[in-house]
């Protein structure tokens, strides 16, 4: 299999020859402390409360068929 050559113009090639990734480490201070939290905790209730209507909606329909 012959392997490809991306089309990269010599000014980017330039531009990222000497480029080195660094580690970013998580800063509660910066990045805000418990929102990911509050967003993890949005999503559980929202899973339950659509679970919580499913279950309404089967108990309320009885032996009905739903037609879609």
């Amino acid at each position: 299999m012959e392997k490809k050559k991306y089309d990269i113009t010599p000014d980017a090639e330039d531009l990222f020859k000497n480029w080195e990734p660094e580690v970013l480490e998580y800063d509660p201070e910066v990045d805000g402390s418990e929102e990911h939290m509050i967003r993890d905790e949005m999503l559980d209730e929202k899973e339950r409360l659509k679970d919580v209507i499913t279950q309404l909606k089967e108990k309320s329909r009885g032996d009905r068929k739903v037609r879609r």
